[in-house]
Order: structure tokens, then C-alpha cells, then sequence
């Protein structure tokens, strides 16, 4: 089993936290303050980020889901967790909530995709990072994940210059895999059969996954609602109280 690196934190409902590709669960540093006051809050690093293992050879999103299942079976005590997932994390709760629905109450996917129809840019960018190393990429990368008006703050530019520092600590032929995973997604067909009670929320100045996209996933998945947010593509980091909102509005509907 893939060992990888959990912090657990406050007490309640269990509620696991998934990142996005090329940072780690810090990410949601101002999300688990919030919810950890009425929640178990877990996050956690993806294989090949943060803390977590590296593990060589080819990876796709379904690999991350079966590693989010093993660390929901072996830390909620078989209680349902509230899964939410951003960008790969959302991914990662697309393919999740097909395989082991028996693990979530609910799932929510942040600013994320079920199918890039143009692989042109991903391939660009793996060659980039190929030749150049993650250096190349990581000012466009920190560019489209918050929104200038953030990034001029002084919150704003600390939590930029923070992003960046942790996407350059990634390992070069790790994030090159988890680029491919990324980029070879499809569930246009599987989220159809996805029947655990969904929340999309997509970012409204989110050029990386634009409202076209969350709005393909909320006509696939039965039931699922549609939530926006005046944020770029790490919404969460941007405005986690609103963030924070969501889920918790999300949640007390039900």
C-alpha cells in the first residue's frame, strides 16, 4: 500500500480534503481551520506530492481514488466521509464516488474537469517541464490559480509566493506522470452512475477549468447542484471562508 502523508484534525462528521495536482494538503490550510471547528477534518498528500510516496512508472486518476479509499477505510472507522476534492482532487472524487460509494456521504468537486478535449496543452506543458524542469512552468501555473486582484493583496502575494515555492518542490518525472493522469481523464459515461449526493463548484474567473466544464458534470451526474464562487481555480485557497460556505450550506440541505 502507497504510504502516504494524513493530518487529521478537530472532531465531528469526517471530512476528507483532496488537492490539486502540484501542491499538497496545505492547500487547504484555511479551509481545515474553519471546518475543523465542527469536523474531522482529514487531508492528506497525493502519491508523488508533498510528503507522501513517490512511486514510479505510469499513473492515472483511478490509481488515486483506490489510495483515497484505502486511507478513508483505514481512518473513518467505517463511518462515510464527506469527500471533497479540487482540481485533481476532484478528479480523484469523480472516479471515487463510481468505485466505492459505500465510503461517502457526499462528494464535492472545486474547479475541476471530467474530460479535456484539447490534450495540446497538456502536452506542451509536460515537454515544457521535460527540457526545463517545473521552474518553466510554475509562474503561468501560480498565475492561473488565483486572481490578480488576490495576488496584489498581501495575503494575496504571500499565499502565491507560497504555492510557487511548494510547486517547485516537486520532483520532475512525478509531476510529469501526474500531468498524463490528469490529462487522460473521461468520466462523461461514469458520471452518469455516480449516485452519491454531488456538489460542483466552479470558480468564476477559473480560466484553468472554466463554467463550461462544471456545468457538464452537473448535467451527467444525477441530482448534482451547481455552486459558484468569485475566485480563480484554487478557490479554496482564495476564499476559504466562502468556500467553507458552500460545503457547509451543501451539507445541511441534505
Amino acid at each position: 500500500m502507497t504510504r502516504l502523508n494524513v493530518l487529521r484534525e478537530g472532531e465531528g462528521p469526517i471530512v476528507v480534503l483532496s488537492h490539486a495536482l502540484g501542491c499538497d494538503l496545505h492547500m487547504w490550510d484555511g479551509v481545515a481551520a474553519l471546518l475543523s471547528r465542527a469536523h474531522t477534518v482529514l487531508r492528506y498528500d497525493h502519491r508523488n506530492h508533498g510528503a507522501s510516496e513517490i512511486v514510479p512508472g505510469d499513473l492515472r486518476i483511478e490509481i488515486l481514488a483506490q489510495d483515497a479509499a484505502d486511507l478513508i477505510a483505514r481512518e473513518a472507522d467505517g463511518e462515510p466521509v464527506h469527500f471533497v476534492g479540487l482540481s485533481m482532487g476532484g478528479m480523484t472524487a469523480q472516479a471515487l464516488a463510481v468505485r466505492h460509494p459505500e465510503l461517502l456521504k457526499t462528494v464535492v468537486i472545486a474547479n475541476s474537469a471530467a474530460h479535456y478535449p484539447d490534450q495540446a496543452s497538456w502536452t506542451a506543458r509536460e515537454e515544457t517541464v521535460r527540457t526545463g524542469g517545473i521552474a518553466a512552468i510554475a509562474p503561468g501555473a501560480v498565475s492561473r490559480w488565483l486572481t490578480p486582484g488576490y495576488t496584489s493583496t498581501k495575503d494575496g502575494t504571500a499565499a502565491a509566493q507560497s504555492l510557487k515555492d511548494l510547486l517547485l518542490r516537486n520532483e520532475q518525472q512525478a509531476y510529469i506522470a501526474s500531468c498524463k493522469a490528469v490529462a487522460a481523464i473521461d468520466f462523461r459515461e461514469s458520471n452518469r452512475r455516480i449516485a452519491v449526493p454531488t456538489l460542483v463548484i466552479s470558480g468564476l474567473q477559473d480560466e484553468a477549468t472554466p463554467m463550461a466544464m462544471s456545468e457538464a458534470m452537473v448535467a451527467a451526474i444525477p441530482g448534482a447542484r451547481l455552486a459558484t464562487i468569485d475566485a480563480a481555480h484554487l478557490s479554496a485557497v482564495e476564499r476559504p471562508v466562502e468556500f467553507t460556505q458552500l460545503l457547509i450550506d451543501f451539507w445541511r440541505s441534505l
